[in-house]
């Protein structure tokens, strides 16, 4: 049976640092060739002229919360990933704190079977470490999942690893990457004991960053970088929201021979505490949202490549349980559509540029995790690919946004780019805000 194929024309491609205008054939779920100028070969080659527009591989988001199963009134994996696709993600690996936990081998495998039914990109998952289950994490095969999630802080369910013996067992028992998530937990405590002593529930959310404070995630983070040193173990720290962590972190060896990494996501970068005034608890996120020198700080270690991945730890919460008092609201939003268009929003603003907003977002964390021929725009790998016209508005709005909780923190922003088409492993399954209804999405595979 002849391969479909694709031929997207003229188009500013961005790869490897740089960007150079040509042609891209996509055969089936591949790209095929790459050049200055093609030719469609038969009658039957789709074209698209990409005349104007940038072409950049697919982004991968290395964590996200699509809440299935267990918490599917608030999301599932099904809804998210259709506004992943939208945003230009084609990617995803998704948390273990679901409802069950993704605790064992059985329960990894069943969520896998309802992402390979209802995902419209491409999945992984992490495996989720406790106190008490490291005869489970030894029977996950490495190749077969993104890798395993400890919670040192901030846990739903018995997830928070707060066993010193059993941490540096899990250390040194694995080889995969181990992501975690660096809050003081004693530190956090005294903190929010001092605000309830004052306040009751109705703490103001504008004090977020001082309970989850600066000393809570670096404690934790040193604490992590340091075990990981003793044991050899391959590190990897989510969401760095303070100035004074990223001075942990080195840009001394390229990525790929990092045993110590670390990550950035959009809202660390995108808001401050100056922003709790007007959104309240809807930038409520753990770790929080610090201040603008932090947010500063951050920026310099992203662009000097200390962090080496940008990430939107999408949490997704109905807007009912946000705007409860600050006890009761839960932390985390949704960001998997509006991310890359928030980050290109920041080129334009001249943050950084579109090649290293692709680096982060795309090539690194396919080097982090060893992801198989994603990531990149080379010929011979999975044609998951986004095209962006990078100067036509649009302002984020309840008609336009596709997540299940039907809110955004964005709501009111409008971004100057847009993603105008996704392919996912070479077919076009989105297209001027309309979906294909094929069924393209893959399991993600792992070179190790």
């Amino acid at each position: 049976m002849k391969k479909k194929q694709t031929l997207i024309k003229n188009a500013h491609i961005v790869n490897e640092g740089t960007i150079f205008n040509g042609d891209i054939l996509i055969e089936g779920e591949y790209i095929k060739e790459i050049s200055d100028s093609i030719s469609a070969k038969s009658s039957d080659v789709h074209v698209i002229d990409a005349e104007g527009k940038y072409l950049l591989p697919g982004a991968i988001d290395d964590q996200v919360h699509f809440r299935e199963p267990g918490l599917t009134h608030k999301a599932n994996i099904e809804t998210e990933s259709k506004a992943a696709i939208a945003g230009g993600i084609t990617s995803f690996v998704e948390m273990p704190n679901t409802n069950p936990q993704t605790t064992t081998v059985e329960k990894l495998e069943e969520k896998f079977a309802i992402a390979a039914e209802t995902s419209s990109a491409n999945y992984s998952f992490m495996f989720g470490g406790t106190n008490d289950n490291l005869d489970e994490i030894l029977k996950v095969d490495p190749k077969s999942v993104a890798g395993l999630k400890l919670f040192l802080g901030s846990s739903t369910g018995n997830m928070l690893v707060d066993n010193p013996e059993v941490l540096e067992k899990i250390f040194k028992s694995t080889n995969m990457v181990i992501s975690v998530h660096c809050e003081d937990e004693a530190t956090i405590k005294k903190n929010f004991q001092e605000h309830f002593d004052k306040y009751g529930d109705d703490i103001p959310v504008s004090c977020h960053p001082i309970i989850r404070s600066e000393d809570a995630c670096y404690i934790s983070s040193s604490k992590a970088i340091e075990l990981a040193k003793k044991t050899g173990a391959r590190l990897h720290v989510f969401h760095l929201s303070t100035g004074k962590e990223t001075k942990l972190f080195s840009n001394k060896i390229p990525l790929k021979d990092k045993k110590i990494t670390a990550e950035v996501c959009v809202h660390h970068l995108w808001f401050s505490d100056e922003d709790y005034e007007k959104k309240g608890t809807l930038i409520k996120w753990n770790p929080a949202v610090k201040t603008k020198e932090d947010r500063d700080q951050l920026w310099e270690a992203l662009l000097d490549d200390r962090i080496d991945v940008i990430a939107t730890d999408h949490a997704p919460h109905t807007i009912d349980e946000k705007k409860n008092v600050y006890t009761s609201a839960p932390s985390g939003g949704p960001l998997v559509q509006h991310a890359l268009p928030a980050m290109l929003e920041m080129y334009h603003r001249g943050k950084i540029s579109i090649e290293k907003v692709v680096e982060k977002m795309c090539h690194n964390p396919s080097i982090l995790f060893e992801i198989e021929k994603r990531g990149y725009v080379k010929e011979g790998y999975f044609a998951d690919l986004v095209l962006v016209d990078l100067n036509n508005p649009w302002t984020v709005n309840k008609d336009n946004i596709l997540y299940k909780c039907g809110w955004s923190p964005f709501e009111g922003t409008t971004f100057k780019s847009r993603i105008t088409h996704t392919f996912l492993n070479g077919s076009l399954v989105y297209q001027n805000a309309k979906f294909s209804k094929e069924k393209a999405a893959k399991r993600l595979t792992f070179n190790r």
